[in-house]
């Protein structure tokens, strides 16, 4: 198998990950319906619908689509599963990506700096954008019609009821979802385990070279600590994290910004 080709794995109790070796996102199992945290990349369509019929299932159980934010190797179904007939939800700060298409991120949420130094000091970087352009994140389609929340909360009509949680930083309307009852926090980019371009591993935050405003990145970690029932991080890049959110947030704050 190629290191691209990840296979999906159980990472809680009807809980998959989902994606390849460069991006992470999940299926959530709940009695009354599918939720996916966020949608990977137009290539990964297979794996979904895999996923789905292993469990009995097919796109129209999937209920809802979580965005944790609307990079586009985060919100590559995103638009699919909308015809499916899933619910796209997305804090608004992002819902600008999502009508405009993947191409507009640069313009509504444009990285604080260019990725040619990281890419200098670690040439294998550049394996990670080439991937994504040959996976289709760039050629996606628009997903207009999402629906954007403002306000942290319960989001209506999810199966699970997860708490949606505002982080903006990495792009500005990145977010969070915690199920509660399951104890599992989705972090997004927000708060990730392995960074791409600079290959640091661990809970830390994004680099410069793909986030959008990092001092407001840095702080948003503050809002994560007060989820001190969050046993499981599931970020959007890297590998889960059983330590704890509180301990997840230490960690980052002491490997900083790069």
């Amino acid at each position: 198998m190629s290191r691209t080709a990840r296979p999906a794995s159980l990472v809680a109790p009807g809980v998959h990950r989902l994606g390849d070796h460069v991006v992470n996102f999940y299926a959530v199992e709940e009695p009354d319906g599918v939720v996916l945290v966020d949608s990977g990349l137009p290539s990964h369509l297979g794996q979904v619908r895999e996923v789905l019929d292993a469990a009995g299932k097919s796109l129209s159980d999937v209920r809802a689509v979580l965005l944790t934010h609307a990079h586009p190797d985060h919100a590559g179904l995103a638009a699919t599963l909308q015809k499916a007939g899933a619910a796209v939800r997305v804090h608004e700060g992002d819902a600008a990506i999502l009508r405009d298409g993947p191409r507009s991120a640069m313009r509504h949420a444009k990285p604080e700096r260019s990725m040619l130094p990281y890419l200098l000091r670690r040439p294998a970087a550049a394996a990670v954008p080439l991937h994504l352009a040959r996976k289709g994140a760039f050629t996606a389609p628009a997903t207009p019609g999402a629906e954007s929340f403002r306000e942290d909360g319960p989001l209506e009509g999810v199966p699970g009821k997860p708490l949606a949680i505002g982080l903006p930083g990495h792009t500005p309307g990145s977010a969070a979802y915690f199920f509660a009852e399951r104890g599992l926090l989705f972090t997004g980019d927000a708060l990730v385990t392995y960074d791409g371009l600079t290959g640091l591993t661990g809970p830390g935050l994004v680099c410069r070279g793909f986030t959008h405003a990092s001092a407001a990145a840095l702080a948003a970690l503050d809002r994560l600590d007060g989820i001190g029932s969050a046993a499981l991080v599931l970020p959007g890049h890297g590998e889960p994290f059983s330590g704890g959110i509180q301990e997840a947030t230490r960690q980052a704050r002491r490997t900083g910004l790069h």
